[in-house]
């Protein structure tokens, strides 16, 4: 009987050691604490906008324009408006007259309100569109005639 005793004394122990081992390996203590992390807040890139002329200008008419945005940045960038800065002519019509600004300018185009958010990426499409007018000045422009026009655009 001592023997059987000893067995289960043993048997008992040994469990508790297990036990109290197991308790020990899942024991913690709960506490507060604090830190820091930073992070880094990325800078726009300048968007670059194209503009498509659909026709020839003639004195008193007016040619739609179209517009793609490419977008450099790697994230998302607003368009409000797009507007004509100015027009440059090609050298060899250089004295071709390519006012856009003053009482009687040479060309015009209303500013065009895009209010548009693009992601990532280039040769995006802008609506809607602008129209590109030659205004009837009273005055020869005959010295436009043949000219490649280069316009520059700019938007807020």
């Amino acid at each position: 009987m001592n023997r059987l005793t000893k067995k289960r004394v043993a048997s008992v122990l040994a469990v508790v050691g297990v036990l109290a081992v197991a308790a020990a390996a899942y024991g913690y203590f709960s506490t507060t604490g604090s830190g820091t992390a930073t992070a880094t807040v990325g800078s726009s890139s300048a968007l670059t906008i194209h503009g498509t002329v659909s026709g020839s200008l003639y004195p008193g008419s007016a040619s739609t324009v179209t517009f793609t945005v490419d977008n450099p940045s790697s994230g998302k960038q607003r368009v409000g408006s797009i507007s004509l800065e100015k027009i440059t002519p090609d050298v060899s019509h250089s004295t071709c007259s390519t006012t856009t600004t003053g009482a009687n300018p040479d060309f015009t185009m209303a500013e065009v309100a895009v209010n548009k958010v693009y992601g990532p990426g280039a040769g995006q499409s802008v609506t809607p569109t602008g129209s590109l007018t030659m205004n009837e000045t009273g005055v020869s422009q005959d010295a436009c005639q043949g000219a490649t026009l280069t316009l520059t655009l700019k938007s807020n």
